[in-house]
Parts: C-alpha cells; sequence; structure tokens
C-alpha cells in the first residue's frame, strides 16, 4: 500500500472497520456483536483480526459465533497473523484502510489485563487509525446516548468534534457533551509567590471567562449536529480532569483527540494526560486519529 493513501485521509466515513478477536476472552462473542452492529450503522465492511496462532478449534468457534450473531448479510474478512500484537494490527490496518478499530479493555489492569493495557497503549500511540475501545461490550449492543468529547485547544480538536458528530449520528445518540479542561490550580501555585490572594482571583475567572468563550467558538465552528450539545469548563489535570468528569456524569463514551507522536522520557516520568484516562477508564473510549500534521 502506497503511504500516499492514508495522508490527509479524513478519520471518517467509517469505510472499513476492523475488530481485534481475542478467543481467551470471554467477552468475544460480545464484541463481535458490537463489530456487527457498528459495520450495520456505518455501511462499512468489516475485518476481523486474530493475532495468534489459527487452529481448527479456532475456526469452528469463530463459526459458530458468526452464525449466532447473522453475519452471512455482511461483507466480512477474517485475517489470521502471529507475531507481535501492537506491530501486527498496526501493519494489518495500515495495509487494508482500517478507520476504525474496534479492542476490548479493561477499566482498570490487574494480571493479563495489564498485558492487554500495554496492547492498548501501543496501539494508541501510533494507530493510524481511531480506536474504539470498549470495557462492557454486550451482546445486544452499547446505548451510546450520553458522549463526553475534550474540547482542548488543538488542531485536531475540530476534525474530532466532526468525526464525533458522525459517530453520535449512526448509533443514535441523545446527548454530546463538550468539556474544556483548565488546570487552575496549576496556576495558582505558579503565582503563589508573586501575586496577591485578590490578584490570583481575578486572573482565574479571567481565565475562565476566557476558555468559555474559546470552547463556545469551537463548538460554533465544528456545526453540531441535530443532537443536544452542551458546553462545560472543568478544573483539573488534563485528562484526569476530564475522566472524573466522564465517571461522574454516567458517559457511555468519552473521545478524546489522537496523542501528536510517540511519548518520550519526559511523558514516561510525568504522567500524560492519556494516561490518567487509560490506566482507569471511566467508560468506553473513542480515540479519533485526525492525521492533521
Amino acid at each position: 500500500m502506497n503511504d500516499d493513501q492514508l495522508k490527509g485521509r479524513p478519520p471518517y466515513p467509517f469505510e472499513t472497520i476492523g475488530v481485534a478477536i481475542a478467543f481467551s476472552s470471554s467477552r468475544l462473542e460480545a464484541v463481535l456483536a458490537e463489530a456487527k452492529i457498528m459495520a450495520e450503522c456505518f455501511h462499512a465492511r468489516l475485518l476481523l483480526i486474530h493475532i495468534g496462532e489459527q487452529t481448527p478449534a479456532k475456526e469452528a468457534t469463530l463459526r459458530d459465533i458468526l452464525a449466532r450473531l447473522g453475519f452471512d448479510a455482511l461483507e466480512v474478512k477474517t485475517i489470521w497473523q502471529q507475531g507481535n500484537p501492537v506491530k501486527s494490527l498496526l501493519a494489518i490496518c495500515k495495509q487494508n484502510l482500517v478507520d476504525l478499530l474496534i479492542l476490548r479493555a479493561k477499566r482498570r489492569e490487574k494480571g493479563l489485563s495489564y498485558y492487554l493495557g500495554s496492547v492498548v497503549r501501543g496501539l494508541s500511540r501510533a494507530a493510524k487509525c481511531s480506536l474504539l475501545l470498549l470495557t462492557e461490550p454486550e451482546i445486544n449492543g452499547t446505548p451510546f446516548k450520553r458522549l463526553v468529547v475534550s474540547g482542548v485547544q488543538h488542531p485536531k480538536t475540530i476534525c474530532t468534534i466532526k468525526t464525533l458528530n458522525y459517530f453520535a449520528k449512526g448509533v443514535g445518540a441523545q446527548e454530546i457533551m463538550v468539556v474544556t479542561e483548565s488546570d487552575q490550580q496549576g496556576l495558582a501555585m505558579a503565582m503563589a509567590y508573586d501575586s496577591t490572594a485578590n490578584q490570583s482571583t481575578n486572573v482565574k475567572e479571567q481565565l475562565s471567562s476566557e476558555e468559555a468563550k474559546q470552547l463556545h467558538a469551537l463548538v460554533c465552528r465544528c456545526a453540531p449536529c441535530e443532537i443536544k450539545v452542551s458546553e462545560e469548563l472543568v478544573l483539573g489535570r488534563p485528562g484526569f480532569a476530564i475522566r472524573q468528569y466522564a465517571e461522574k456524569v454516567n458517559a457511555d463514551l468519552l473521545v478524546i483527540n489522537s496523542p501528536d507522536a510517540k511519548y518520550g522520557l519526559i511523558d514516561r516520568i510525568f504522567t500524560h494526560g492519556m494516561e490518567y484516562i487509560l490506566e482507569n477508564l471511566p467508560c468506553n473510549l473513542l480515540i479519533v486519529h485526525s492525521r492533521v500534521s
């Protein structure tokens, strides 16, 4: 595949949806059911990807599940490949121009889920497609009704919100909450030795007002769909604050930009915003890769 096919390719529509399948998971059938629903919602072809040994037993299990779920009417391709899970999935998605990759993800990492978490982290940092992480996949499909999206000031954000509008319309969502995080505690600490209490309060109020205006302008630019849209300013560290907010409002999906680049040494020493979310997922997570340079 020519790399030029990916450069500038928009993140939506979802023409090809990939789903990573693991036969060791008790939620395999639920993950496949969710993928089927997504493919039907967005009229996409479906790519089933298993990184591991191809055996007659696995083939029989997969055939049985697909038959029960009624996959006959869908355009489905199955890929079996052995190798490093992250590198293999990245290569397969790139070769097949996958627009959305669906994965099972644990909310908290314990035991085996730590391994699963490392795969998710590797993909989130390097994938050239969007990722949908399902924490509790359901046979009848997840009711994506309340969606929270990061309204951070960044060139990718407009594309991310527009992708969410497309997703929300496809799945029948009822509400979108666009959230900007304001780390005023960090600002207060920086001003502590050089400002009076009144000066610090005035600066924080001015900052909140300006951030609220920027958030509103951002929402207006994104031409949101015919779904209720609210704007929220939350206080706290980036990543940590929006994770808490999504949990507080019982969101069905949290949506964020893909990271700008692979994390470096500094990110491994000081927790990166995305790490706050991945280490303790509040709900399902959509990471939108907008391919904005």
